[in-house]
């Protein structure tokens, strides 16, 4: 169901400015806002870290070197 909502100027200008192309609903630039300050999921941690174990580890390939596996 959808609502209306009220706000100030300031804020719909601010929202305008947020915009990442013409067509962006207001729903998305608020939802984009609050992705940025919501609680990631358990899953999604442990997936970092194990990253961040395998980057410590060494356990990474730079770009040139997939490239090179690659043959690209």
């Amino acid at each position: 169901m959808a609502t209306t909502i009220q706000v100030s100027q300031e804020l719909l200008c601010t929202l305008k400015e947020r915009k990442l192309y013409n067509k962006e609903s207001y729903e998305e630039i608020i939802w984009d806002a609050l992705e940025d300050s919501m609680e990631l999921s358990d899953e999604t941690k442990r997936r970092i870290k194990l990253a961040e174990e395998d980057i410590k580890a060494g356990r990474i390939y730079s770009l040139d070197e997939v490239k090179k596996e690659l043959g690209l």
